[in-house]
């Protein structure tokens, strides 16, 4: 098997993209969650304020406030 180095790493370029995409994060700004709290609870979150350099204070439609670790949720643009 031949290796080409080449070709891109698609998992590495997803990842550092999502990456560059979090650095956009702003107050109330809608992102995707990626598991949800309850199985009654919305798919998506509002942001609320940031907690930390990787956790946000967020508002769930039918579930209420959370913090969430920017690896629960994707966010786009």
């Amino acid at each position: 098997m031949k290796l080409d180095s080449k070709r891109p790493d698609f998992a590495v370029q997803a990842r550092r993209r999502n990456l560059e995409d979090l650095q956009h994060l702003r107050v109330s700004s809608w992102v995707k969650l990626l598991e949800l709290p309850n199985p009654l609870s919305f798919d998506e979150a509002l942001l609320l304020c940031p907690v930390s350099e990787d956790e946000w204070l967020a508002w769930i439609p039918d579930h209420g406030e959370a913090i969430l670790n920017i690896r629960q949720f994707s966010y786009w643009a």
